[in-house]
């Protein structure tokens, strides 16, 4: 993880890991099959920390609409502060859409419900409500993080962009 905060995903290879770790260069098999096996664990643990920030954020704030944005912006901010995390929780080579692993694919329905009851809690409960937000807050974070714009314009457009789906 360490790595991962300096670097792609995809630029990590078992070697690297092994010389961090200082360990043989074998050692890593011992843990992963391969390379993809490596990246997959980045991948779930990211995830982990992804759902961790969001269910917090919606969990700390009492108020539906609030609730919402605070995990909309947690979302945006994991995906600006930990750019190679986000990038490899979505990598399709690494977490298969609709073929997740069995260990990140509770997490993806955690993530999912979070939102989802979030979204319904604050008047946005049909489906396309919802992926409509997981839209949005994704793709600012993603557009954020590759330096289009800063922080607080993608948080405060996501704020604006929710409270205008909200029904009147």
């Amino acid at each position: 993880m360490r790595l991962l905060a300096e670097k792609p995903a995809q630029e990590i290879s078992l070697r690297e890991v092994a010389r961090s770790a200082n360990v043989s260069h074998n050692a890593p098999y011992h843990h992963f099959a391969d390379r993809q096996g490596l990246l997959k664990v980045l991948a779930e643990r990211s995830m982990a920390d992804l759902v961790a920030l969001v269910r917090a954020a919606i969990d700390g704030t009492t108020e539906p609409v609030p609730a919402l944005i605070a995990g909309g912006g947690a979302y945006i901010r994991y995906a600006v502060e930990n750019p190679n995390g986000f990038d490899v929780i979505y990598d399709p080579t690494v977490c298969v859409p609709g073929h997740p692993s069995a260990t990140m694919a509770p997490m993806i329905g955690e993530l999912e419900d979070a939102l989802r009851a979030a979204a319904s809690a604050a008047g946005l409960a049909a489906e396309t409500d919802v992926l409509a937000l997981w839209g949005l807050i994704h793709g600012l974070g993603t557009l954020c993080a590759a330096g289009h714009f800063d922080l607080d314009a993608a948080l405060a457009a996501g704020e604006a962009a929710i409270r205008r789906m909200l029904p009147a």
